[in-house]
Order: structure tokens, then sequence, then C-alpha cells
């Protein structure tokens, strides 16, 4: 389990909102924490940070790979009479955004809000009522009654999040929001200081990337694995856990909380990397849970394998239940599996490591 010191940084890091395209927040919190024991931390223009192990320059170089963006909301238009329409950030879900509270990150500090929702007495259900909203349709009430109150406090553009932070459902058991993919650049943090502890087993050189939009196709990835073009990168993002109710198996595979991460096979995939990573699993007994690509793994690998002359690259994804939404839910000791599994598949490589589909 982990300690005092890591829990709060973990914490923190859930509480810090990051919404696609405003991710600084967030990005000081990671950066500070990785600053302690990184050799470096280095951002681009549009605040994708990483941070460096430097062991010799004549050595193979590996980047570990999460993005720090969380779905939300923007301001979209405020009426004449104070209320304001928003629009989608990322792959936000419209069938949950009524009924909540909210938080819009204005300039001069947070504003809260709720977001309407006619009460079902007052629904007419002959035209529509009760049906799936579009987003167009859905509003934020802060508790005004002008436009010009409103734009007092807030502006077109500003962006949103739900309010709620995060729970333990057990003592393994972690639920809130924006898990999808704070915990990733949690736990990739948590793999460079037991990498930074192991220095003498450490034979290439690492980079830890926290990359911002993903959630809106990738775009901090491409930029900075462009720029630090790695031999090999090992990514992790959450996976849909499907061992809750109501999902078809035959369409969507099985992948089990508390059961390990998952690894992808097919597409963006390195068919090497993965068959290293199932050795180290193996040997460390590691469980270990698979998954098909058919077109695309929906991460940032996908922005990743194919920059310059191509980078080797393996997703090892953490499960998940209720992605996008505010109680997204992952077990701790799935989260302690996937950081020993990358470590491990990180000590484990050669100083002139090459991953090779011929040879």
């Amino acid at each position: 389990m982990f300690n005092s010191t890591e829990k709060e940084f973990l914490e923190e890091l859930l509480v810090t909102p990051s919404p696609t395209g405003f991710e600084s927040a967030g990005q000081q919190v990671w950066t500070e924490y990785v600053d302690d024991f990184a050799d470096s931390v280095e951002a681009d223009a549009y605040g994708s940070a990483y941070a460096k192990l430097n062991t010799s320059y004549d050595v193979a170089t590996v980047m570990l790979e999460a993005h720090c963006d969380e779905i939300g909301m923007i301001v979209q238009h405020i009426t004449d009479d104070g209320y304001i329409f928003i629009n989608k950030l990322g792959g936000s879900d419209s069938t949950i955004a009524r009924a909540k509270r909210v938080n819009i990150h204005a300039r001069n500090g947070i504003v809260s809000g709720v977001t309407g929702n006619t009460a079902i007495h007052l629904q007419d259900k002959k035209n529509g009522g009760g049906e799936q909203p579009k987003w167009k349709d859905i509003y934020v009430d802060i508790g005004v009654s002008s436009r010009e109150e409103a734009l007092k406090l807030v502006q077109v553009g500003d962006p949103i999040t739900y309010a709620d932070d995060y729970d333990y459902l057990s003592d393994e058991i972690l639920s809130g929001r924006a898990l999808d993919n704070r915990i990733g650049g949690f736990m990739i943090a948590q793999v460079l200081k037991k990498l930074n502890e192991r220095r003498s087993d450490l034979k290439v050189n690492v980079v830890a990337l926290n990359s911002v939009q993903e959630e809106v196709g990738g775009y901090g990835a491409r930029m900075m694995s462009y720029r630090i073009d790695p031999d090999a990168a090992l990514v992790t993002d959450v996976t849909h856990a499907t061992d809750t109710p109501g999902i078809d198996h035959k369409e969507h595979g099985l992948v089990k909380l508390g059961k390990g991460p998952s690894i992808q096979h097919g597409g963006a995939n390195h068919p090497q990397i993965v068959e290293f990573i199932e050795d180290v699993a193996e040997k460390n007994e590691i469980e270990l849970q698979h998954e098909a690509t058919s077109v695309r793994t929906g991460t940032d690998t996908d922005s990743i394998f194919y920059q310059k002359t191509g980078i080797p690259s393996a997703l090892i994804s953490l499960p998940l239940r209720y992605m996008h939404s505010p109680v997204e839910t992952a077990s701790f000791r799935d989260i302690e599996s996937l950081i020993e599994l990358m470590t491990e598949s990180v000590l484990s490589m050669a100083p002139d490591q090459v991953f090779h589909v011929l040879n």
C-alpha cells in the first residue's frame, strides 16, 4: 500500500481540476512531486510535462506516458436571464449532466453552479421529456438574474468540471471524478520514483511524460513524443472494467476489477514489447488481463507509435468502472500491480534494447 506522502499526492491530483485545454493546475501538482527525485523536469508550450532519469548518453531511452487532462464542459452562451448554456470538453456524457453541482473555473476563481433539471412532475413526456438531453439543452444556474450579473463572474470560454471529488468505497476501492487519467499520472510518477530508488539496476534512460489534450485527440502526446523521440514507449491509461451488469462480453470483452492490469494486442501495440511485458509479468507473478485492439486503442498510444520513423509502443491499462462519469471506480490492487509491472519492465530492458518485428 502507498505511504502517506504518496497518498496525499494522489488525493491532491484528484481534487485539482484539469479539464482538457486547461491542465496547468494539475500539471503544477505533478511537476512539483516528481521534481524531488527526477534528474530534470521540463514542459512544452502547451503544458505537457516530463521528468527524466539519465543513465548514459549511450543507452536506449524508454518513455512512460499518461495523460493529465479530464473531460469537462465549457461556457458556450449566457442568456439575458443569466442562465449559462454549455458544451462538452472531450467525451462528456450528456445523459448524466443534469441535476449536478458544478464548478466554473473563472479568471477570478471558482464560481459554483448547478445544472438545471426540470422536475419530473413538470416534464412534457409527449415532447421529449425524460429523453437523453442534447448538450445544447443543458444549462447552468449560478443564482443570478441577468446576463450583466453573470458576466461579472464568468465569461464565454470558461471551463467547467463537476464538483465531485473522491471517496474510498473500501480499503481497496477508490471512486471519484477524473481517475481518467489522473491515476495514470500518479502511476508513472510512482514508477519513476521506484526506478530512482533502484538506480543501480537501471540500464536505460527513462522519461516520464504527462501529456495534455488526450481527450480531444492525443495532441500533447504527439508533440512531446516527436520531441523526445524515445526508443520505446510504455503507455498507461484506463480501460473499461466490463464486470458490471448489462455489458455484453461478446461485444466488449471481459476485464475485471481487481484482477490485474490489462494489456492490449494489435493496432499500435508492438508485438515484441507486448511479449516482453507478458514475460515480465509471468516472471514476477503479476496477474495480467488481455484485450484485443480492433482499429484504435483510443489512447495516446495511437498518437505516439507512428512518430518520426516509428516508436515501438505498448499500452498497459488500468481497469476502471463507470468511465467518463463523476464516480469512476478503480482498485488499488490493480494500481499497485500496474506500477510493479511497468517498473520491472523498465528494469528488464538492456542498454541496447531494440524492438523489431523482423530481425
